[in-house]
């Protein structure tokens, strides 16, 4: 059935998009086996290249890497709050991340080059150092890198040096850079989807106009997702952006977060607000827990 919420409810839901909430992740040493379900306050997700079972999570205590045994790992060196992050597309050991030291403070962005386990500074950015509370690097041009820090920055050379890309829309909630052109980046706004055609500089409303929009992004082929309070999961061609239902049976549920395996289009894993694992083996039609 589709359930739909009040405005004001879901604008308040929406207020706390960035600080996911679920069952607390106790504090670990590196190399620590837990249980799935233990791993908390996820905000980002990506699919191992080199072990599409095994998922990585960016969370606020750290990096984790999952298992098929249904337990976690976290691999960081270190438990800081992860809030950006985004795996390069083509060198498989490389992640891009940003968000908060353990001890305060914003961490800027930084670079992991072998498998987010090891993490040195790259960029203040505009600003900074800034908090990226979503980036995402451009799959059609890896150099191409969006962050969300007030604004929407750009960085051009593989996430050195940043500059503003223009005025953003109002109330942006997440980012996705196009797979297909460097120059088109994706927004989920409280307004709904919109899209930049020229590098994040202009936008103009893309779908899902009035309904707030939790998050948005791109599989490998160009296709966009995203996740539309009151529609549920829809998804759109790169360019064309005429939305089409793909999914809208997850109760109460909101998406926050997708990932893709590279080599099985059909296979896909989501995170909703509440750090709840899903993933799907048929393009986003049915979708099943990984954690409870």
């Amino acid at each position: 059935m589709n359930r739909r919420k009040n405005p004001l409810i879901i604008a308040g839901m929406l207020a706390a998009l960035a600080v996911a909430v679920g069952s607390t992740a106790q504090p670990s040493q590196a190399g620590e086996r837990v249980p799935l379900a233990k791993v908390s306050h996820i905000h980002g997700i990506a699919v191992d290249p080199a072990d599409p079972q095994r998922l990585y999570l960016a969370t606020h205590y750290g990096v984790w890497l999952t298992f098929p045994d249904g337990t976690a790992e976290r691999i960081s060196d270190n438990e800081n709050d992860y809030m950006g992050f985004s795996p390069h597309p083509s060198e498989t050991a490389t992640f891009l991340a940003s968000g908060h030291p353990a001890d305060g403070g914003n961490m800027g962005v930084i670079v992991s080059k072998d498998g987010a386990r090891n993490w040195q500074p790259l960029a203040d950015g505009v600003e900074g150092p800034v908090d990226f509370h979503a980036m995402d690097v451009s799959a059609a041009d890896p150099n191409v890198v969006y962050g969300l820090y007030g604004s929407v920055q750009v960085s051009r050379d593989s996430g050195k040096s940043w500059e503003v890309a223009g005025s953003p829309p109002a109330d942006v909630f997440d980012l996705a850079a196009s797979a297909v052109n460097p120059d088109i980046v994706y927004a989920a706004t409280r307004n709904g989807l919109m899209a930049s055609f020229d590098g994040g500089k202009n936008w103009k409303a893309a779908g899902g106009e009035g309904q707030p929009a939790s998050m948005v992004d791109t599989a490998p082929d160009g296709t966009v997702y995203t996740f539309v309070l009151g529609s549920g999961l829809l998804k759109a061609p790169a360019t064309a952006l005429a939305l089409q239902p793909v999914a809208n049976s997850f109760g109460e549920q909101i998406l926050l977060h997708m990932a893709f395996d590279p080599g099985n289009p059909q296979r896909m894993f989501a995170v909703s607000e509440k750090s709840k694992i899903l993933t799907s083996t048929d393009g986003g039609k049915s979708w099943t827990a990984l954690s409870s």
